[in-house]
């Protein structure tokens, strides 16, 4: 049975040290001159329970930018605010065969992204956040996630400069192609956004408090909603690595490229974790391994 509630102090420091081992199997994120400037041996865990009840080591006064970990949760306020349906008829629920950054997919999608974890879904989902402009959008957007789940998001702005003085090339073509298909209205507001929201930052506990809202009941999300997520965090949240980890692992993940890992335990609660240093595929690797370790020790995989 064991579960979350199972955890001990003891044990959450011992597989923390476990896990820290792996670091040297990955690289901080150079994408742009801020993400570079972190330190690859830091790591920091966060475990928020449904009861209530908190573990956390390492580094967790650290901030970081949420970066990708934030596009579960633009998927989300879109289906409180604007249903289902019409949500998923601007993104797909499969999973990518290319990195999470690919045209090509893209193009071979015919301009209909996959689903909403990669940078073609999560930007024309930017573009349907509502707000008169990029920074209006990100205001509400950081609000309503603040409020809801009782976090401490703010946007970092020097980050946000360090993106846009070296914009993705690659995520200016996706959204020129994305306006050239008609999935979006205007590519340069849709990448502003994008941009903005990934540059919300905070601690660890922002995060897992921001997976608790995944997690567990609450009277703002509906149910099918957080099912909705869940399970497209399941298949599509760690990019190709996605289904290896849903069998190693078994919960629904998502990753950024700041460091940012979310993991959550349906019914239970959420663990979040901060180690900058990737794999590839752009998944943190120390993180990944605590998440193996504490999946197996605790039986916390959804398919047990």
């Amino acid at each position: 049975m064991k579960g979350l509630k199972a955890l001990t102090t003891t044990e959450l420091s011992a597989w923390v040290e476990q896990a820290k081992t792996q670091v040297e199997r990955g690289q901080v994120a150079d994408r742009t001159p801020r993400l570079a400037m972190a330190d690859p041996r830091w790591f920091a865990v966060y475990i928020c329970c449904e009861t209530g009840e908190t573990f956390s080591a390492g580094d967790i006064s650290r901030v970081f930018p949420l970066m990708s970990t934030i596009k579960p949760f633009s998927l989300l306020y879109l289906l409180a605010h604007l249903g289902t349906e019409t949500v998923l008829k601007w993104v797909g629920v499969e999973p990518s065969d290319e990195a999470f950054n690919s045209l090509d997919q893209l193009i071979a999608d015919r301009g209909h992204p996959r689903n909403p974890m990669i940078n073609s879904g999560a930007i024309t989902l930017a573009d349907k956040l509502p707000g008169k402009n990029a920074s209006d959008r990100t205001q509400k957007f950081c609000q309503w996630l603040n409020q809801l789940a009782g976090c401490q998001l703010k946007l970092d702005e020097l980050m946000l400069d360090s993106v846009r003085l070296k914009r993705s090339i690659a995520n200016q073509a996706i959204a020129n192609y994305l306006a050239e298909t008609q999935q979006i209205e205007n590519s340069e507001v849709a990448l502003d956004t994008y941009e903005q929201i990934c540059c919300l930052s905070g601690q660890v506990k922002d995060l897992a408090l921001l997976g608790k809202i995944l997690a567990c009941h609450n009277s703002v999300v509906l149910p099918q909603h957080r099912q909705i997520v869940n399970a497209i965090m399941l298949t599509c949240g760690l990019y190709q690595a996605s289904s290896q980890f849903a069998v190693k692992i078994g919960l629904p993940m998502k990753s950024g490229i700041g460091g940012g890992l979310l993991a959550v335990v349906p019914k239970e609660g959420a663990i979040a974790c901060y180690s900058p240093a990737l794999d590839s595929i752009g998944n943190p690797v120390a993180a990944i391994a605590f998440l193996e370790i504490l999946s197996q020790k605790l039986n916390l995989s959804i398919f047990g």
